[in-house]
């Protein structure tokens, strides 16, 4: 095999076999994105990932192919996982319903070609002008073109179709095609004139809502295909897959150990690593849409050879199409696709934390290198991986949600949150002398409905002011990101409840226990937590704070700098008590008093501190849609700055953080959809995703280095110089602020039927008092028309059409908040 295999290099990219004669045979790299429907390939796709190699074998069988050529691929497959040392990531491609992941690789698009080896096709050379094809081209973002019959018949309202005569190209473009169908297209075009003609053919437009506009070129047209004599219909639909399917996942063990294969259901969403056991192999069935095949690294060889045609016989035991997607996986080289799918994924002996962090031995203590803040615009890659633009130090401003309006934050008590409000932070820091800026809602655990609603309207409204520059990142308490950390310098209180605002009727609690993250003053924050005893962790050090003093409680897990931060914000807790008054206590050296005010000595976590271990996730962009009905979810893989369009609304998941980027071209209706859109992805992600996961709302142009990082070799001056549609048709020559999400705007009302009710049963009445079916957020709702106007004195839909602070004033003066 080692000649067969003889092109396999350590170099990133890929490179394709066809099978012919049952051989393999290298397919050139020009004809890269051709393929035959008779024929079988064999893809191998070589990444570098940090410091090690990472290899992907798609087998693709064309729709015309033999069973014997399937074959052929199949064990060619299996050969090349084994000359690879059984590490690569195996997935089998059908025509026409091929992985993201796969059409990933053909940025231009691929194309299918009538014919195949057994009919004497070979792969072209460049400068054959003996061409004579139509393609129909589909899809928006990853192209696929197939050939098909030289007739009008072929052609329908909402495509593209590439008219292909060897010196000319003709594109004809569909009445009800979208603008980036047309860009895509004519990116082919242009990829099929460089790479198969050497740059000699003329590429002709045709739009086909005004085909009179274009006299010359219609001529080609039907000089090829005569004159067009019914009526074109609109096509069939893409075939799409709704999110909600693709979140239902079910794990099965199968075993074949007397030759008959058994499949047990073992777990369903959601799915733990822990399942796993290495001596077996299981199939994940993604609801139908796709089923993978994890071998267990001390599964016996036969059983992880005869993987791929186990789970064939699977697909056909559960009556799935052939055509259904299958990837297998190797124990220890899981696909970032494969992870996802499982609730929480680590891999041993990873950690995490600013900078580097190394351990010593068995021993789980972490010591930390110095974070470099320098790096991050130079360096974006780092900011992305660091979550972080720069060391906090630029200008912080701070208001607070009050009666639904912002009220300015005195300075001296900035850092401080209490869980019954909401905050908007501004950020202001320099990048090359030019500012900009970062917009925190930080949201408290018991802020009102309202509370939050305003927030989230609040910051609107700031965001417009500053000319929709600022990056919008939406937090829930506890969930502090890193760098809203680092702007408090290590000074950063959450008491649990209450608020900060003056004359609050709430007295302060008598006893107060704080537990304290952190380790310097980029990453430490207090949080308070009950007053008791098993509250306490020997890994942590904890503040108790009484009206005689303040006791400073280092477990033996702690460590020198956590104390140290310990100490910094007790003078902040402790500002009231006399200075240097708190006492420290060692665990194991308690007082009878301290625990006198912790309700008495009870059991508590004393557990040796675990390493902090990195979740295991690669960054994933998609184009997330809605519009037809269904949520779906389109991955974008090997992404680049390219596959930001600027029409659309992409998502960017990192798995702590989830990146919405609006294109400038963005409709309302879309930026409108991204709120839904970003809370619809986590609820349907198969991982089974915390809801509150930080949102961060990014708009073309404002982007920060903690999402440019992601991307290899980012363009700032792209969106200036990139080209559209209508300025690569001129080349030719041919005349021719987002805003944020908060609980109240996830509801689509336009789903639900709101049954009335009587004004008394919902007018001025707390939440258990109303009726069971009523949301008491949504009170109004539920009053009939003629109701609503006799309380409101505007009817419902001069009502929806009010600014949300005038609704929520009403709702309040009528009792219906």
């Amino acid at each position: 095999m080692e000649y067969t295999f003889r092109a396999v290099t350590q170099k990133p990219g890929i490179i394709i076999w066809r099978v012919e004669k049952m051989e393999l045979v290298q397919v050139p790299e020009k004809s890269y994105g051709n393929f035959y429907e008779g024929d079988c390939y064999v893809l191998l796709s070589t990444r570098k990932l940090n410091t090690s190699l990472c290899y992907d074998i798609h087998y693709w069988i064309g729709s015309q192919s033999t069973q014997d050529e399937q074959g052929a691929a199949a064990v060619y497959t299996i050969h090349l996982d084994d000359f690879l040392g059984t590490s690569p990531v195996q997935h089998r491609e059908v025509q026409g319903h091929e992985s993201d992941a796969f059409r990933g690789y053909f940025k231009q698009g691929v194309i299918f070609k009538k014919g195949g080896v057994a009919s004497g096709m070979r792969h072209i050379e460049t400068n054959t002008y003996d061409v004579k094809r139509l393609l129909h081209v589909k899809g928006k973002k990853r192209v696929v073109a197939k050939e098909v019959e030289m007739s009008w018949k072929s052609f329908n309202l909402g495509d593209v179709f590439l008219l292909d005569i060897g010196k000319t190209i003709v594109q004809w473009n569909g009445p009800k095609c979208n603008k980036q169908e047309m860009l895509k297209a004519m990116l082919l075009a242009k990829d099929i004139r460089d790479r198969e003609r050497g740059g000699r053919a003329e590429i002709k437009v045709i739009e086909g809502d005004a085909e009179s506009n274009f006299p010359q070129n219609m001529e080609i047209l039907t000089g090829v295909l005569g004159q067009r004599t019914s009526n074109l219909t609109d096509g069939p639909p893409d075939e799409t897959v709704d999110q909600e399917r693709k979140g239902k996942v079910t794990l099965y063990h199968v075993s074949d150990a007397d030759g008959q294969m058994k499949v047990t259901e073992v777990a369903t969403r959601p799915l733990v690593q822990d399942v796993l056991n290495h001596d077996d192999c299981y199939f994940l069935d993604q609801g139908g849409t796709k089923v993978f095949v994890w071998k267990g690294k001390k599964a016996n060889k036969a059983e992880r050879q005869a993987a791929m045609s186990r789970a064939l016989e699977f697909i056909k035991a559960k009556n799935y199409p052939i055509t259904t997607n299958v990837e297998t996986v190797n124990d220890g080289a899981e696909s970032a696709l494969f992870k996802q799918l499982f609730q929480k994924w680590t891999v041993k002996g990873q950690t995490q934390g600013l900078g580097k962090a190394h351990t010593k031995g068995k021993v789980a203590h972490i010591a930390q290198e110095k974070f470099d803040a320098s790096l991050m615009h130079v360096m974006p890659e780092v900011a992305a991986q660091e979550r972080m633009v720069d060391n906090g130090s630029g200008q912080v401003e701070v208001w607070r949600i009050e009666n639904l309006e912002l009220v300015p934050v005195d300075s001296q008590w900035y850092g401080y949150f209490y869980g019954g409000d909401c905050y908007l932070i501004l950020y202001t820091y320099l990048v090359n002398n030019k500012k900009s800026y970062l917009l925190y809602i930080w949201q408290g655990r018991h802020a009102t409905q309202d509370e939050l609603a305003a927030s989230a309207f609040q910051a609107v409204t700031l965001d417009q002011k500053f000319g929709n520059a600022p990056v919008q990142v939406r937090i829930t308490m506890g969930k502090e990101p890193k760098h809203f950390m680092a702007m408090f310098k290590g000074k950063m209180v959450i008491f649990e409840g209450g608020t900060s605002r003056k004359g609050s009727s709430d007295p302060e609690p008598p006893i107060r226990l704080f537990q304290v993250h952190g380790f310097d003053s980029l990453n430490t924050k207090a949080i308070e937590v009950p007053a008791l005893a098993t509250s306490l962790n020997s890994n942590d050090v904890f503040l108790l704070k009484s009206q005689s003093g303040l006791y400073l409680w280092c477990g033996k897990g702690s460590s020198g700098d956590e104390r140290a931060m310990a100490k910094e914000v007790s003078s902040v807790i402790g500002q009231n008590l006399e200075r240097g008054s708190e006492e420290i206590v060692a665990e194991g050296q308690e007082s009878v008093e301290f625990w006198e005010l912790l309700g008495g000595k009870a059991p508590y976590a004393s557990g040796k501190r675990l390493q902090q271990i990195d979740l295991d996730q690669e960054p994933r962009l998609f184009e997330c849609s809605n519009k037809t009905g269904r949520f779906i979810v389109t991955e974008m893989t090997q992404f680049t700055q390219d596959d930001l369009c600027e029409d659309d609304v992409m998502l960017l998941d990192t798995w702590d953080q989830v990146f919405l980027w609006i294109g400038k071209l963005a409709n309302a209706t879309e930026h409108k959809e991204a709120l839904v859109t970003s809370r619809e992805y986590l609820r349907t992600h198969p991982g089974d995703r915390d809801p509150d996961t930080p949102i961060i709302l990014i708009r073309q142009g404002f982007e920060p280095p903690t999402f440019t990082g992601w991307f290899t070799a980012w363009d700032p001056s792209k969106w200036s110089e990139g080209k559209s549609y209508e300025e690569l048709k001129k080349e030719l020559g041919d005349v021719t602020s987002p805003v944020i999400v908060t609980h109240e705007q996830d509801t689509v009302e336009s789903e639900k039927n709101f049954q009335p009710f009587p004004p008394d049963a919902l007018v001025n009445k707390f939440a258990n008092e109303l009726p069971q079916e009523v949301d008491p957020t949504q009170k109004e709702k539920y009053l009939s028309d003629s109701d609503f106007n006799d309380i409101f004195g505007i009817t419902k839909d001069e009502f929806a059409s009010l600014p949300q602070w005038k609704k929520l004033k009403l709702k309040k003066e009528k009792g219906l908040f």
